[in-house]
């Protein structure tokens, strides 16, 4: 349950940045006084948000590859920050099971977003764990 409570962090976090512009270090400096976490969950939030933002163009292309039909710019930034989330977490955090990364992203669109997007969510994700697969066995 606390890597559930660090992902909804992490994906306010990355939503305020988004909107507001503000730093990742300003973002999780207010969060630490906002959300109670334990030290494992804050350190789970600040490593998603910190390696979100480091690999920030490289999501977004793989994003922008997958989602046909929609830029980024279209969708909505809750959105576009869980894909974001979840494509780190496939692709950096091996440590994470697949089917967990999507199931959680899945969850964060039912609360933050609606059914459309979680199924939308989940549609790319798919796409994307295959498209790592084939391009770690080249």
């Amino acid at each position: 349950m606390s890597r559930r409570l660090a992902r909804k962090t992490a994906l306010q976090l990355l939503y305020q940045i988004d909107i507001t512009q503000s730093s990742p270090s300003d973002a999780l400096a207010n969060s630490a006084v906002e959300t109670p976490l334990s030290s494992a969950s804050r350190e789970f939030a600040d490593k998603l948000v910190r390696g979100v933002r480091d690999h920030l163009s490289e999501l977004d292309q793989l994003i922008s590859r997958f989602a046909k039909d929609w830029t980024l710019d279209r969708m909505s930034c809750v959105d576009r920050n869980i894909l974001r989330l979840a494509i780190y977490e496939l692709k950096y955090l091996p440590d994470v099971p697949t089917k967990v990364s999507i199931n959680e992203a899945v969850e964060l669109a039912k609360i933050f977003s609606d059914m459309q997007a979680a199924k939308f969510i989940n549609g790319i994700l798919g796409t994307v764990v295959d498209y790592l697969a084939g391009s770690s066995d080249e």
